[in-house]
């Protein structure tokens, strides 16, 4: 989340206006993030968040809105989008598609233990499962056709050793998504950035920070969420949850944290297990590559926050480096 779009206290209060949640009381950028425009909306009635979607597509959005509404219906915590009398969710503000929908209670978890892992992973499966029957389709917009557009851009900007990755991992991935047991794993609606700002633990009202005793309060900003493989997920939720960050390298206890926690919900298929070190492979890629366009490319914005693309080539360097030593482990 960040702030590309100024809003002012007036747009927003006559924005709500038509959503019935009370009065505005106040009105505070996010600057977290670094795709939409974010605030924090208080009213009287409860705590909201207002998004301007800067280069969401209409179809995007739809099947966002339309998931997170599904998910809610099914109990699964996630913020729920508002609408007006009409049934309308999406609307214009300051030239953007806007919306608003509930805030979640809580705080971020940058420290996790197994315990948080284990909620992650639980969650995830739940939702999942929750999903099966949501009958709308929606292309990944960060799965593998967009990985060879980004690659294209950003392959001239790259040191020698780096490029060399790239073109490798690439070569590697066309490879395996070529496979027709591949192409038959189980699929649905998926989040897709799963990380560890886009959950929320709320704590006991003895906490003052969150120590241990805190539980999963939700998931939110499903605005990369598409259909694709259910472990791409998984994939994202191990390689930010489970990852020593200074290495890159995969954390065992974890990981089978994480991993038994979504197996209490959904279990995992045999061709699953299979697949995954090559899917934690991909989900690297993907994030070493849209953080490279996000630093060669950037964008205006009033709150921007950017990431390191370095911590996920570590990351990928990392699972290409325990494959190679399974294959001539097993060979």
């Amino acid at each position: 989340m960040a702030v590309f779009t100024p809003v002012s206290e007036e747009d927003a209060a006559a924005f709500i206006a038509p959503l019935a949640l009370g009065e505005l009381t106040s009105l505070r950028g996010i600057p977290c993030g670094i795709e939409n425009t974010n605030y924090f909306v208080t009213t009287n009635a409860g705590e909201f968040v207002l998004t301007l979607f800067e280069r969401l597509s209409e179809a995007q959005l739809s099947f966002s809105l339309q998931l997170m509404l599904h998910l809610a219906r099914k109990k699964i915590s996630v913020p729920e989008p508002k609408a007006d009398e009409n049934g309308r969710m999406v609307f214009r503000l300051n030239g953007k598609a806007a919306c608003v929908v509930t805030r979640l209670e809580g705080g971020h978890c940058q420290e996790p233990e197994r315990h948080h892992c284990e909620q992650v992973g639980e969650t995830l499966g739940c939702m999942h499962q929750a999903g099966s029957d949501f009958d709308m389709q929606h292309v990944n917009s960060r799965g593998y056709e967009w990985w060879f557009q980004a690659a294209d851009r950003i392959l001239p900007l790259l040191d020698g050793e780096r490029r060399g990755v790239l073109i490798d991992e690439l070569r590697f991935q066309e490879e395996l998504t070529s496979d027709s047991s591949y192409r038959e794993l189980p699929r649905g609606p998926v989040h897709g950035d799963l990380f560890r700002d886009n959950v929320m633990f709320s704590k006991a009202a003895s906490q003052e920070s969150l120590t241990g005793a805190e539980k999963l309060s939700g998931f939110f900003d499903f605005y990369f969420a598409g259909t694709d493989i259910l472990i791409f997920d998984v994939a994202v939720c191990l390689n930010d949850w489970c990852i020593d960050r200074q290495t890159g390298a995969l954390l065992p206890a974890m990981a089978t944290a994480l991993v038994e926690g979504y197996e209490r919900a959904r279990a995992l298929t045999l061709p699953e297990r299979c697949y995954l070190p090559a899917v934690l492979r991909a989900v690297a890629l993907r994030f070493w590559l849209s953080r490279l366009v996000d630093l060669h490319f950037p964008r205006d914005s009033a709150l921007l926050q950017a990431h390191d693309p370095e911590h996920f080539f570590r990351v990928l360097c990392h699972h290409r480096r325990s494959s190679l030593s399974d294959s001539e482990g097993s060979s």
